[in-house]
């Protein structure tokens, strides 16, 4: 690999976006020394978001493909949508996350520069066309994120998911740098196209020591997306840190490691299929297993969503072992479909926290639907959909995922998948009962402000949109990603 000598007015123009993010999360920062109103460091967090999408398809276009600063660093219509699914998490996440913060006397600026910090780390990760590069975005989007964990100093669970995060994140980064190092070793090489032109032409396929380094990044890229086993630290992050927080980490990391193992495994280790897809089956079906059966003994609704996220990454994951061009579609179709459910999800919990009452128990949640009707029923058709219940999205993405996996000659994995699903829509619809048919044990005083009712009527009503007309979603994953 040549390092660039000259940084040219097109590789500038070529990260305007990540510039965009980064800079107004230094500006947030300023802002919060002389700004009162903390309403306004969010909304200036939000105007940096849509400026930055805005200037990822104005300057781009869709699937238009360029590769700048030495060709590490690659535009394309994959990285883009990405890039989308980012954009509308951080923005979700500023919306949900406003009145939360000030209910936590934690209105922090430095917590929405963070959040912009972390997006521009996975937006890096999305572009990666090298090993190296991939690894610099990992760690923005990891250390911010282990700030924001932890960023309820006061609350002793806030510190011990931070540390508990940060180690385990550590630890995978570690494995994540050995298979790079393994990986450049035997190819001379950290480029993605290199990699695979070098597995292809030198017959390196089968050499073990590539097949070491191709398991070292695995089980890296799994810490990321909390795949099982590698799954342990999630559960008691998720419960530990803040609940927007945890709402912001159940997709923007987990989407940003899925981007990253498409690239690379169906880009660089294209030619060693076989032997990824060996590897890849076992972890799906222990991860379907575990996050949809220790999420039914689960009381609390955070740890429970903890591990419902788990098994959906189980499901994303077919997508990829499916291994082609379509599968890949499939897994970014239900990422973006998860996006929204899950944030309405986290949003209604965000809503029943209230001083002195945490809304975090499975028993706050009786008699939900008598004292607020509507809140029940969002929440609803955001567990419908979790469970895969049409006519919610859920249904269509892990429809169109199966299918795929079916097409491709998995079907035992597709039927077992299936089963798991059928499993996990047990404990969805168990809070589906207590909102809708036990009495409350206390009064519940809803949490509510303009951007969370904003959040949640844009999460519902893409939920059931995508629900019932599909199309338009999947046409533009299959135009972005495969020109068509």
């Amino acid at each position: 690999m040549d390092l660039p000598i000259t940084i040219t007015l097109m590789d500038i123009r070529a990260i305007v976006p990540e510039l965009t993010l980064i800079c107004v999360g230094l500006i947030i920062m300023l802002l919060d020394l002389v700004v009162k109103k903390k309403d306004l460091v969010a909304l200036a967090g939000i105007a940096g978001t849509v400026l930055a999408l805005f200037g990822t398809y104005k300057l781009y276009g869709v699937t238009d493909t360029q590769f700048v600063f030495s060709n590490m660093f690659v535009l394309d219509g994959y990285a883009n949508f990405f890039k989308v699914i980012f954009y509308i998490n951080l923005i979700l996440t500023i919306c949900i996350s406003i009145k939360y913060m000030e209910i936590e006397k934690s209105s922090f600026g430095e917590y929405y520069a963070l959040l912009l910090f972390a997006t521009s780390g996975m937006m890096i990760m999305a572009s990666a066309a090298d090993l190296i590069v991939l690894y610099l975005g990992l760690e923005l989007m990891a250390l911010s994120t282990y700030i924001l964990t932890g960023l309820m100093r006061k609350q002793p669970r806030s510190n011990e998911a931070a540390i508990k995060y940060f180690f385990l994140g550590a630890f995978s980064s570690a494995f994540l740098l050995y298979g790079i190092s393994l990986t450049y070793g035997m190819t001379g090489t950290t480029n993605i196209k290199e990699i695979a032109f070098a597995i292809s032409t030198l017959g390196i396929a089968d050499n073990p020591i590539m097949y070491l380094g191709l398991i070292f990044m695995i089980v890296a890229f799994s810490f990321k997306v909390a795949l099982a086993p590698f799954h342990m630290w999630a559960p008691d992050v998720y419960e530990g840190a803040p609940t927007s927080i945890t709402a912001f980490m159940s997709v923007g990391p987990k989407a940003a490691g899925f981007a990253v193992m498409g690239r690379i495994l169906m880009g660089a280790f294209g030619d060693m299929q076989a032997q990824w897809v060996t590897v890849l089956i076992p972890l799906a079906v222990l991860t379907m297993a575990t996050g949809s059966i220790i999420a039914l003994s689960q009381t609390n609704i955070k740890r429970m969503l903890a591990y419902s996220s788990i098994a959906h990454a189980g499901y994303i994951l077919l997508g990829i072992i499916a291994g082609t061009p379509e599968g890949l579609t499939a897994s970014v179709n239900y990422l973006m479909i998860y996006t929204f459910m899950n944030i309405g999800a986290f949003a209604i919990v965000i809503m029943l926290r209230s001083k002195g009452f945490q809304g975090e128990n499975l028993d706050d949640y009786k008699g939900l639907a008598k004292s607020h009707p509507v809140a029940a029923a969002l929440m609803l058709i955001f567990m419908f959909s979790l469970a895969g219940i049409p006519p919610t999205a859920g249904f269509i993405g892990k429809f169109y995922v199966f299918m795929e996996l079916i097409g491709s000659g998995y079907t035992p994995l597709a039927i077992i998948a299936i089963i798991f699903s059928a499993i996990s829509a047990f404990f969805y619809l168990r809070i589906v009962v207590y909102m809708y048919m036990k009495d409350a044990e206390q009064e519940i005083v809803l949490t509510q402000s303009p951007t969370m009712n904003i959040a949640l009527a844009v999460t519902s009503v893409m939920v059931l949109v995508l629900g019932i007309f599909p199309s338009f979603l999947l046409y533009f994953v299959r135009y972005s990603i495969m020109g068509y």
